[in-house]
């Protein structure tokens, strides 16, 4: 698993422990196309962002967007994770 995979893998996870699994993959089934666009909104807002929170973090994940390919990991993701959340209880 690279280190990508990594990040987005303990991002599912997080999506999925709060319980906001289905608006999770509604809204990135819908931003998928356009998330290019959303990463450079990220690098915009940057600067007013990182004062809240971590800019390493931050800066990596609107990295992340960039690929297309990145955004679908992470749909299959979470998918995979809340249904072994769904098989275990």
């Amino acid at each position: 698993m690279t280190n990508e995979q990594n990040i987005l893998s303990k991002f599912a996870s997080k999506i999925v422990d709060k319980g906001m699994t289905v608006p999770a993959l509604f809204f990135l089934e819908s931003a998928k196309y356009v998330s290019f666009i959303g990463s450079q909104m990220m690098v915009f807002f940057g600067p007013i962002m990182t004062s809240f929170i971590n800019s390493e973090k931050y800066y990596n994940f609107s990295e992340l967007l960039e690929d297309r390919d990145n955004v679908e990991y992470l749909l299959n993701e979470i998918e995979r994770i809340d249904l072994e959340v769904q098989n275990n209880q």
